[in-house]
């Protein structure tokens, strides 16, 4: 089964658009197929949403008989450290820290301000040494999606 037709199998289940996709992982063992599926809300998934929609899930899959043999389905969130992929993952995370990894392997950090069709609103910290002395200067930083190579969500324990 690929990703594309599970895509199509979990669209009814995602209560019309408040739960959304964030990864659909197929992968076939050496006794069974493995499906994990990352899924996500605005205002951040719970576990009882997630069990509902794999136990709605399996039991479509398991009554129209759409795959032969023995197969794990996990739907789960996709975790704090996951990458961030979509708009809608940016737009959530408005306000954290980031850290961005852009296509040409330049690292950035910073708070991420705004989100648009076309990228991200980004201030980045820049330190710069003057006299022995750190002083950081904030810079915004427009960054389109298509020169993100990686972007994650920083924690911080302060």
């Amino acid at each position: 089964m690929t990703k594309e037709k599970i895509a199509e199998l979990i669209e009814p289940y995602l209560e019309e658009g408040r739960l959304f996709i964030v990864d659909i992982q197929v992968s076939a063992g050496k006794t069974r197929t493995n499906i994990t599926i990352l899924l996500d809300t605005d205002e951040g998934i719970k576990i009882e949403e997630c069990a509902s929609v794999s136990r709605r899930l399996a039991h479509y899959i398991e009554t129209n008989d759409l795959i032969t043999g023995a197969y794990n389905l996990e739907i789960s969130s996709p975790g704090i450290d996951f990458p961030l992929a979509s708009k809608r993952q940016f737009t959530k995370n408005i306000g954290r820290n980031l850290k961005v990894i852009l296509k040409e392997s330049i690292e950035k950090v910073g708070v991420l301000e705004d989100v648009n069709d076309e990228g991200i609103l980004f201030k980045e910290e820049i330190k710069k040494t003057k006299s022995k002395k750190v002083e950081p200067i904030v810079e915004a930083i427009t960054i389109p999606f298509s020169s993100i190579q990686q972007a994650k969500v920083q924690i911080s324990f302060k």
